[in-house]
């Protein structure tokens, strides 16, 4: 093995070479820096990183702790001291956040080294990594086409070894959608599982922190370390947090799995749907019931998505208006002028659309018609989870519709775009957890593109979906499987 093999390796094989002083973490820190010197030119997947500030951190890491030396990537919307904190959006240009997230506490606590800022979606508004004030990262599968999002930044880096693991964020499938399309593994814990302290809000009864990784067993050893409740989160749940890594490894005999008709649609890929069919049939293999459910109020998710995403994220913007900090409008005529030129200026398209929908169905004559009706839609979709999860154990179903696409295919119809997270999206609504681990092939133009399968399971369930995507994982090849662009540079 040599340092060009490291940044290839899984967490928990690093953790190994870590553990028996095979490497240290200054070593691994400067693979790092190597790997990603030779691939993000390429890839673009990180808005910032400090080398010499981690290969401090790296000199004084306790290789014992449960993630001792490990560096993870961050999504540039979760606050690390220091660093900056943009949420790839111009009105956050030169912002540097004062303090460590939770989640960033819990990793340092944990051993490992919060590295990197990776870019995203502005203000996590999107699906594929293209609504960036910043830059476009590419899919390491096929640098024509999108990363998926809006954890793109994170899940590119993971896909092509410029990182061990990531953290990202999933407010509609920011995480596992991004996941499928990059062909690594992405897990959204249950809402209230993993601190928002120090994430900047974009819907605050949606979003939820969760890791991207190469692995499952990557993505139990870091949920390991951020879950939890805590006391500077109104919305983190008092419940214990159990060992995930503890149920790897057990068989799927008398476990079930529903597979719902709903999430079958006409209008997905056809590769996507063979690709899942064959999933589906491999669980049954391994001793899994196939249970046929009903999530009857799925066809009304998107909408009811989109108007109470957008309503949060109209509330949670507003605070963004040049006065304390980030952009700011040059010499405004009065205060009105201010606020208006610097939102203008800093916000982008997308995030602007979601704002002006969002301040619509929030206002007089039309709160009811649609925030209220939707809210009330929403418990009707919680209530289908509920009653399907009665009969099985897990969901199985495809993460996207379609594998990764080419830039600038969906952005001139939002609705388009929207659509690709018809699967991920009643999850964030029913407040379940949910993963997306890799389970095939698309041909494309003679590229190979992953497809994703999504498991959910019921609120606080994660251990459960974390068995049965092991399960399946370590059964096939899938996640061995290397983009081009890493490939090469591994032979290199």
């Amino acid at each position: 093995m040599t340092a060009k093999d490291l940044p290839a390796m899984s967490i928990a094989e690093l953790q190994s070479l870590l553990r028996r002083r095979e490497v240290s973490p200054r070593e691994v820190i400067d693979a790092l820096r190597a790997r990603i010197q030779d691939v993000d030119g390429e890839i673009d997947a990180y808005l910032s990183h400090d080398f010499e500030a981690a290969a401090k951190e790296a000199e004084k890491a306790n290789v014992d702790l449960p993630l001792g030396g490990v560096p993870i990537a961050i999504k540039d919307i979760i606050s690390v001291a220091g660093e900056p904190c943009t949420c790839a959006s111009k009105i956050l240009h030169g912002y540097r956040a004062p303090y460590d997230a939770t989640v960033i506490r819990k990793l340092r606590a944990a051993g490992a080294i919060p590295f990197g800022k990776t870019n995203m979606d502005e203000f996590a508004m999107g699906s594929s990594t293209e609504n960036s004030a910043m830059k476009l990262t590419r899919n390491p599968w096929d640098l024509s086409r999108v990363p998926g999002g809006s954890s793109g930044g994170s899940a590119a880096a993971v896909a092509a070894d410029e990182a061990f693991g990531g953290l990202g964020t999933d407010t509609g499938g920011s995480i596992r959608q991004p996941a499928a399309l990059s062909g690594i593994v992405g897990l959204k814990p249950t809402y209230g599982r993993v601190s928002r302290f120090g994430v900047v809000a974009f819907a605050s009864s949606l979003d939820q922190v969760g890791p991207l990784t190469k692995t499952v067993r990557d993505s139990a050893l870091i949920m390991n370390a951020i879950a939890g409740h805590d006391l500077q989160e109104t919305t983190s749940l008092n419940e214990p947090v159990p060992d995930y890594s503890a149920g790897l490894g057990r068989d799927l005999r008398g476990v079930r799995l529903g597979l719902a008709k709903e999430y079958m649609i006409e209008g997905a890929d056809p590769q996507v749907k063979a690709a899942i069919d064959a999933a589906v049939k491999h669980l049954n293999s391994l001793g899994a019931d196939i249970v046929d459910v009903s999530l009857p109020h799925t066809d009304y998710a998107t909408a009811v998505y989109y108007i109470l995403a957008t309503a949060e994220a109209s509330a949670n913007l507003a605070r963004f208006d040049g006065v304390r900090y980030g952009h700011r409008a040059e010499n405004p005529k009065d205060l009105l002028d201010h606020y208006g030129r610097t939102r203008g200026e800093g916000f982008g398209p997308e995030v602007k659309r979601r704002i002006i929908l969002g301040t619509y169905v929030l206002s007089s004559g039309y709160y009811d018609a649609y925030y209220l009706r939707a809210q009330k839609v929403r418990e009707l979709i919680r209530q289908d989870f509920a009653k399907a999860f009665e009969k099985v154990d897990a969901l199985v179903s495809p993460t996207s519709p379609m594998p990764a696409f080419k830039f600038g295919e969906r952005t001139t119809e939002p609705l388009h775009m929207y659509l690709a997270d018809i699967f991920t999206s009643p999850a964030n609504l029913a407040g379940i957890c949910g993963i997306s681990v890799p389970c095939g092939f698309a041909d494309a133009d003679g590229r190979r593109l992953p497809i994703g399968l999504q498991l959910l399971g019921k609120a606080l369930d994660e251990a459960r979906i974390l068995q049965i995507a092991h399960a399946y994982e370590k059964s096939t090849d899938w996640h061995k499987a290397r983009p081009p662009i890493a490939a090469a540079i591994h032979k290199a």
